[in-house]
């Protein structure tokens, strides 16, 4: 069963390890005055390098608006965000746009490929944009890591769900992007695929060196991952540590029960640290 941590909210895993991404007192607001809804509220978070982390919360808990900041894809109402030494909170759109373009990697619920393009071009497509050529050695050791070899001059139209996907993945990381955000990667994906999946990211961070910051709303998806991140109410309520589906489900039904429990002071987040050996 989970234990209550009330330790401050300042959740750094990176001790020794260089940070990939933070946040300090990251804080979105939506609307104003009495309408107004805070999405997140003052969050601080670190984001190890080369670590695979995965973060859930209820549906309104601000986990993907918090991946939205650190992408630079949203403004924040206040506090930072950092990509490595870079706050991004003060660039303005153009250099937001290089930022993305260069040192990030998205990957989302839908697959979002150009159906008239191969499989290749849709891969090398950041760069052909970037006026960059791709490494062909990181080209070849992608397709290889993510069995897509004898995919490669396929449309989108001619490959399964989960084949499209991991060409998702490999346009994501063509670029060398410091951090991959990935935004319910396999919503879309049966379960053999979305497995696939899973596994090809994990492989990512461990074979290819990758940093991935995942959102998803499965405990089994979360259990890949090296760190699960917990999100209530804007907050970070959970930090477990090497997951299993078990200990996320049991981080989850924590916050259920912790959710206002009497007596709790207005403004303090019970934070629930759940740790078991995890899927290897």
């Amino acid at each position: 069963m989970p234990t209550t941590d009330t330790r401050p909210h300042d959740r750094s895993a990176t001790d020794g390890v260089a940070t990939a991404s933070r946040a300090r007192a990251l804080t979105k607001v939506y609307g104003s005055g009495a309408a107004a809804v805070r999405a997140l509220d003052a969050v601080d978070v670190d984001f190890a390098s080369g670590a695979f982390t995965a973060i859930m919360g209820p549906s309104g808990s601000g986990k993907s608006t918090l991946m939205h900041l650190l992408a630079g894809l949203d403004d924040a109402t206040s506090g930072t965000a950092h990509l490595g030494s870079t706050e991004i909170t003060t660039l303005d759109d153009d250099a937001l746009t290089r930022l993305r373009r260069d040192r990030v990697g998205f990957v989302f619920q839908s697959f979002n490929l150009l159906p008239m393009l191969t499989a290749e071009q849709n891969i090398v497509l950041p760069l052909d944009l970037a006026g960059r050529r791709p490494d062909r050695a990181w080209f070849d050791t992608l397709v290889t890591t993510l069995g897509l070899q004898a995919r490669l001059t396929h449309r989108p139209s001619e490959l399964s769900g989960g084949q499209q996907q991991r060409v998702a993945i490999a346009r994501a990381l063509v670029a060398q992007p410091e951090v991959v955000f990935a935004d319910e990667p396999t919503g879309n994906l049966d379960s053999r695929s979305g497995a696939e999946v899973l596994s090809f990211l994990r492989r990512s961070v461990r074979e290819l060196g990758r940093t991935i910051i995942m959102v998803t709303h499965d405990p089994t998806a979360a259990a890949y991952a090296d760190r699960v991140l917990l999100l209530a109410d804007g907050r970070i309520a959970g930090d477990i540590a090497d997951p299993t589906p078990e200990s996320v489900l049991a981080g989850l039904e924590g916050l259920r029960v912790l959710e206002a429990p009497a007596g709790t002071p207005t403004g303090a987040t019970p934070v629930v640290d759940a740790t078991a050996g995890g899927l290897r």
